[in-house]
Parts: C-alpha cells; sequence; structure tokens
C-alpha cells in the first residue's frame, strides 16, 4: 500500500491521508496515524476536506483553503470611535466586522511542500501593522507581505516518520493557541498568546522521530518580525509529544538575535509549555459527549544593552475546560487569565495619542508591573466541519487604566484625522463585552 502524504505544518500538524494501491513498495510510516486530534485547542477539527485535486493515478496534487470569519463585539463601555483595544482578535466594537477571509492551496506532491495562504481582513492589520522592521532600510513593506497569512517553499524526506525541511512565512509555534480565531477554544486569545508572536519569517526542519513525537528547529529574522532589527539570527525550537490521542504535552523556546532596535546587546529568552488532556469521551452521546481541558503557562524575559532581566520579564498563565454535547455539536469553554509584565516590553500600546493615563503610570516608575486577569465563557454550535457560530462573553482588568472607555482612545471626536491636541484618551482598568462570531472553512 502506497500512501501520500499531507502534513499541515502549523501548531501540532494534521495528518491526511490519499490511500492507493500498490503492491511493490511499502507503507510509510505516518506520524499520529489514527488518532483523533480535532478536539486539542488550537488545532482544526476539520476531517472533512473537500478542496482536493488529484492526479488520474489518485495521488493528491493540491489541496485548497478557504476560511471566513466576521463577528459583532458589543463593548459595553461603547466607545464613541468604535474601536476595541488591547487585543488582536478584536478591533472594532459596536459593529460587524470581517475579521479574516483566506484562501490558499498546498501541496506535497511528490514530496514536494509548496504553500501560499492568502488573507485580507482586520486582524491582519492589527498584528503586521506593529512590524517596525519594514522600516529597516528599504526594499521591504508591509504592503509587501501583510496579505499573505503563509508561504513556504521546501521537501519532505522519508525518514523516520518523515522530516520537512521549509522556508518561507509560517505562523508562530510559541503558544498554545493558534492565529486562526476558529481553531481555538475562545475567540478572543488567552493572555498569554496575545503577547506572543503569530507569525515569523525563515527557516523550518519539522523531524518526526516517532509515531507520537514531533520536534521542530527554526532560524528566524526575529519576534514577530518581517526583517531583523539588527544584524542577528533569533533561533527557536518546538516539540509536541503525544502518547495517546487524548493527551498533548508542547514545549517551546525562543532566543532572540537582538530584537530592539539600535541596541544590539538586547537578548530576549522565551519559553512556554502546555498540557491539553481529554478526560472524558462518548461521542455518540446526546447529552456531554466529550470534555477536556487545557493549561498553556509561558515564561519569558530580556536583557542586557542596558535592560535587566529582573524588570523586564513576562509570566502568564492560560487554563480552560470545554465541554462538548450532542455529538459534538454544542460546546462550552470557561477560561481564566493571569498575566504580568514588568517593564511592559510587550505590553500593547492602548492608544497612539501621547500622553495618556497608561504611559504616565508605566512612565512614573520603571519598575512598574502591568498585571492583568481576564475570564471568558465561550458557547459554540457546529453543525459540520466546514461552520461555527460563536457566543462569548469576557472581562478583562488591569492594575492600571488600559482599556478604552466611553470617550475612546483616537479623537475628541473619535475621528483620527481629528486633532487631538490636550485631550487624553479615556483609559479604564476593567472591560466588560459579548460577542457573536460565525466562521465557515473548507
Amino acid at each position: 500500500m502506497k500512501k501520500s502524504l499531507l502534513l499541515a505544518a502549523c501548531l501540532g500538524a494534521t495528518v491526511v491521508l490519499n490511500a492507493q494501491s500498490d503492491t511493490t513498495a511499502p507503507a510509510p510510516k505516518i506520524p499520529f496515524d489514527g488518532m483523533d486530534l480535532g478536539w486539542i485547542n488550537g488545532q482544526n477539527r476539520q476531517s472533512d476536506f473537500p478542496l482536493i485535486l488529484k492526479d488520474k493515478k489518485g495521488e493528491t496534487i493540491l489541496t485548497g483553503v478557504a476560511y471566513v470569519d466576521a463577528y459583532f463585539n458589543y463593548d459595553f463601555h461603547k466607545p464613541k470611535d468604535n474601536t476595541h483595544t488591547i487585543s488582536s482578535s478584536i478591533g472594532r466594537s459596536n459593529e460587524f466586522t470581517i475579521n479574516m477571509a483566506s484562501v490558499g492551496i498546498e501541496s506535497y506532491y511528490k514530496n514536494i511542500i509548496g504553500r501560499l495562504w492568502l488573507q485580507y481582513g482586520q486582524m491582519g492589520s492589527i498584528v503586521q501593522d506593529l512590524d517596525g522592521t519594514a522600516n529597516h532600510g528599504k526594499n521591504s513593506s508591509i504592503g509587501n507581505l501583510k496579505y499573505i497569512r503563509e508561504a513556504a517553499a521546501g521537501y519532505h524526506f522519508n525518514k523516520w516518520y518523515g522530516i520537512n525541511v521549509e522556508m518561507g512565512i509560517f505562523m508562530s509555534y510559541i503558544g498554545l493557541e493558534s492565529y486562526v480565531l476558529g481553531e481555538n477554544w475562545s475567540y478572543q486569545r488567552s493572555m498569554v498568546c496575545e503577547f506572543t508572536p503569530f507569525y515569523f519569517q525563515g527557516l523550518r526542519a519539522q523531524v518526526f522521530p516517532s509515531k507520537k513525537f514531533k520536534t521542530e528547529l527554526w532560524l528566524l529574522n526575529g519576534w514577530q518580525t518581517y526583517n531583523g532589527w539588527n544584524s542577528g539570527i533569533g533561533i527557536g525550537s518546538s516539540s509536541y509529544y503525544r502518547p495517546t490521542e487524548n493527551l498533548q504535552l508542547v514545549a517551546n523556546f525562543y532566543l532572540n538575535g537582538q530584537d530592539t532596535r539600535n541596541n544590539s546587546s538586547v537578548r530576549r529568552f522565551h519559553h512556554d509549555n502546555s498540557v491539553v488532556a481529554r478526560y472524558y469521551k462518548n461521542k455518540d452521546s446526546k447529552g456531554v459527549s466529550q470534555a477536556a481541558f487545557s493549561i498553556n503557562s509561558h515564561y519569558g524575559f530580556q536583557t542586557g544593552g542596558g535592560i535587566k532581566a529582573k524588570d523586564n520579564y513576562m509570566m502568564g498563565t492560560s487554563v480552560s475546560n470545554r465541554v462538548w454535547f450532542n455529538r459534538n455539536k454544542l460546546a462550552l469553554t470557561l477560561r481564566g487569565d493571569v498575566l504580568t509584565n514588568p517593564g511592559v516590553y510587550l505590553a500593547y500600546a492602548p492608544s497612539p495619542v501621547a500622553p495618556n493615563d497608561f504611559t504616565d503610570a508605566i512612565g512614573a516608575d520603571p519598575k512598574q508591573k502591568l498585571n492583568l486577569q481576564q475570564f471568558t465563557t465561550t458557547f459554540d454550535i457546529m453543525p459540520n466541519d466546514h461552520f461555527t457560530l460563536r457566543f462569548e462573553y469576557g472581562y478583562r482588568h488591569s492594575n492600571v487604566p488600559y482599556f478604552a472607555g466611553p470617550g475612546g482612545t483616537t479623537s475628541p471626536d473619535g475621528w483620527a484625522d481629528t486633532p487631538a491636541g490636550a485631550w487624553r484618551p479615556d483609559l479604564r482598568k476593567s472591560e466588560n463585552r459579548v460577542l457573536v462570531a460565525a466562521s465557515f472553512r473548507l
């Protein structure tokens, strides 16, 4: 039996098989073969892939990807500029918003890896527009790469359970949750995942030494950057161990190659680890059909060039529990997060207008800690693999003013072209919101 292998390359990999009869070749070894992994936080739950092009022999040539995610977010503060702050998952309030529309193709035909996923929507602007490395030198800009979600070229080697070597733009391996919100148990990502990268540009090698283990080695331009801040190259690793289909253990590491503008002495280290476990499964039940929890913890710091690690670190944990009902057509998720970021070197800026209450509070004491807490309740309706209707309540709290209040964070009247003058953004220590989102995927 000869099989062609499609290894979905980011955040854990789903394996899709296309079998054809061939008695002259041995069956290849397939990582995670036979495991049901669609329940895991941060994974694609699809088991049906209709956009597949095959050759006359029945071997897969191309697999198509289509994804649309839209939402309506109601912020109880009702900011006059409709801007939802401190989130790369949600950027607007009290409006209907296209968060991501994405199409793409990928191929593993004859062991050649090719992938191109395009994207458009609000979330890309939130994430990519923060990349200051596009201003480092010439021949590069946000406009060149902003609409590319992933693009890679490489080769698959038939060694052990497979080795993939690829170069291009990839979704980040750091953090448990996915850049694609429909793959996560909650719509608003956890605080620990919001404070870590969503994409990298570089080279990676994925190695599957056994059926239950995958490890990746990375060389990359920097921490969520298209280009480099200085001349150094970042290095990273990611390892997944799945002893059974009901347990996943993850450990990720990043050591930067100088991620601070005009200060090449600064070094950044980051580590996160996760435990995701399914403790109940009865897929045919009309009541509770499965239940699982995830624990995702992060620690990192930067040091050197006059910066001390004891004053510049990030530490946090996110704990989730999810229960599915009615043959996995419905699901309820409860999640709580805590995070601290002394030195605020990873913190989002709540407003482009300065001064404001956040910069005043942090600037008054360089050792000031940013402490955040978040709680979400999420209910999903999932009639099939391709559609999700999601309802979510979220609460967030900070020790300093950090979230948008009724007066907004843009200008006195909420418009970006209105001079701010002596006006100050309206920042609050807490936030409540409700959201409804619909996502489609093929």
